[in-house]
C-alpha cells in the first residue's frame, strides 16, 4: 500500500513539474500578463460615433480588469495626431486604437515597430504597402444600413396604407457629412433597404461639410422635413437630426433612423431603430492576440485582407439597436431578422443589385450598372461603393 502512495505522490510531482514547465515555456514565447493600451478619439463621448467606439474600451476593461492599463485622448484632430501618439508610445503603450482618419498613423507606425497601431480604415487598403504593425478594421456598415432601411420601408408602407401619404410621397432624407464612398455606400444601402419594401421610394441627401455640427445637422434635417421627407437618417456625429424629427412629429408624421447610438431617449416619439458598427470584437481580439503573442489577423475573426479586417452580422461586427415597437409597423422585427439571417449566410451581394445605374459625383465618366450587382467590402474594410444612383437619389443644398 505504501508503494502505491509513493508512486502516486511521485506521479503528482512529475505532472506538477510539467505544468510549471509549460507555463514557463509560454512566458518564454512571449505570453503576457499585462498590456498598456491607448485609445485616441477624434471627438468626445458626447457624440454618437465616439461614444459607440468607446464601448470597446469599456468591454476591454471589463474583460481584463487590472491586466490592462488604458490611456485615452479625446478631441484629437486628424492633423494633430502626432503629439498624442508619440506621448502614448512614451507611456509604454503596446497597442493603440484610433477612430480618426489621419494619414499620420501609418507614417508613424514605421517608426515604432514594437507597437501595434490599429486604425478604423479611412481609405481603400487593397494593394497598399504598409508596415506589419499597422492594422485597419471596420464593420460592414452597409448591412446595418440596409436592415434599418427595411424598418423605414415598413413604416412608410404603413403610412401609405393608412392614407397619411401617397406612394409618390415616399421620400426619405439623409443628412450626410461628405460625399465619400463610406457615406455614399451607407445611404445607398439604406435607400435600397427602403425600396425592398416600397419600390417607389426616393431619397434626398443634404451634405453639411462637417462630421460634427449640431446646428448644421439639425438645420439640414429640418430642410429635408420641410421638403416632404417622412423618414430621416444620418451619417454625421450629433443628435441634431433626431431632435429635428422629434420636434416635427408634433405636427406631422416624420420618423428617425439612427446610426452608432440609439436616439430613443432624445427622440422617443420619432426614433424608429438604430444600426451600429460594433468595435468590440476587433479590439478584444487584437488584445487577445498580443496577450498570447500571436498575430492580430490570426486571432480576430473576420474577412482578412493582409492587415485589414472587416465583418458584418455573421461575426457580431454589426447590430441593430432599440427597435421602437411602439412606433414600428407590425411585422418589422420579423422582416429585419429575416434580412439579418440572409446576411449571415452570404456576402450581401443582394444589396447593391437591381435595375439601377449611377455615376461618381466627382467623375461623371465613372459609372455603374447594378444589373449584375456590386459586392461591398469584397477586398477592403473601407466601403468602396461611390455612385449616386440616377433618378432615385437627389443631392440638395
Amino acid at each position: 500500500m505504501k508503494r502505491v502512495y509513493l508512486v502516486t505522490a511521485l506521479t503528482s510531482v512529475v505532472v506538477l513539474g510539467l505544468l510549471i514547465l509549460c507555463f514557463r515555456l509560454l512566458n518564454l514565447t512571449g505570453g503576457r500578463d499585462s498590456l498598456t493600451v491607448g485609445f485616441i478619439y477624434d471627438n468626445d463621448e458626447s457624440t454618437p460615433y465616439t461614444y459607440n467606439f468607446s464601448l470597446a474600451k469599456d468591454a476591454l476593461e471589463k474583460k481584463y480588469g487590472e491586466k490592462v492599463e488604458i490611456f485615452t485622448a479625446s478631441n484629437v484632430l486628424d492633423d494633430e495626431m502626432e503629439e498624442p501618439l508619440r506621448d502614448f508610445v512614451d507611456k509604454g503603450c503596446d497597442i493603440i486604437f484610433f477612430n480618426g482618419y489621419s494619414e499620420l498613423v501609418v507614417k508613424l507606425a514605421a517608426e515604432y515597430p514594437d507597437v501595434e497601431f490599429c486604425q478604423t480604415s479611412y481609405m481603400d487598403m487593397s494593394g497598399q504597402n504598409v508596415p506589419e504593425n499597422y492594422h485597419t478594421f471596420k464593420g460592414e456598415a452597409y448591412q446595418g444600413r440596409y436592415v434599418s432601411g427595411i424598418a423605414a420601408g415598413m413604416k412608410i408602407e404603413e403610412m401609405i396604407k393608412e392614407g397619411l401619404i401617397r406612394e409618390d410621397q415616399a421620400l426619405v432624407g439623409f443628412v450626410a457629412a461628405f460625399p465619400t464612398s463610406e457615406v455614399i455606400s451607407g445611404y445607398t444601402a439604406f435607400l435600397l433597404g427602403v425600396r425592398s419594401i416600397v419600390p417607389t421610394a426616393t431619397m434626398q441627401v443634404c451634405y453639411t461639410g462637417t462630421w460634427s455640427s449640431y446646428a448644421q445637422e439639425k438645420s439640414a434635417a429640418q430642410n429635408l422635413i420641410d421638403a416632404g421627407c417622412v423618414v430621416i437618417s444620418q451619417h454625421t456625429d450629433t443628435i441634431g437630426p433626431a431632435i429635428a424629427c422629434e420636434k416635427a412629429i408634433e405636427t406631422k408624421p416624420v420618423y428617425f433612423v439612427g446610426y452608432n447610438q440609439s436616439m430613443s431617449e432624445v427622440a422617443p416619439g420619432a426614433s424608429l431603430v438604430t444600426s451600429r458598427v460594433c468595435w468590440e470584437p476587433y479590439v478584444l481580439g487584437a488584445v487577445d492576440a498580443l496577450m498570447s503573442n500571436r498575430k492580430i489577423e490570426k486571432v480576430v475573426s473576420g474577412r482578412i485582407h493582409g492587415t485589414d479586417v472587416s465583418a458584418g452580422f455573421e461575426k457580431g461586427w454589426v447590430e441593430m439597436v432599440d427597435l421602437n415597437l411602439q412606433v414600428a409597423a407590425p411585422g418589422t422585427e420579423e422582416a429585419m431578422n429575416s434580412a439579418i439571417e440572409h446576411f449571415k449566410k452570404g456576402n450581401g451581394d443582394f444589396v447593391f443589385k437591381g435595375d439601377y445605374t449611377g455615376a461618381d459625383p466627382t467623375n461623371p465618366s465613372d459609372t455603374c450598372n447594378l444589373s449584375t450587382g456590386y459586392i461591398e467590402n469584397e477586398k477592403t474594410s473601407y466601403p468602396t461603393f461611390h455612385y449616386i444612383l440616377s433618378d432615385i437619389i437627389t443631392v440638395v443644398q
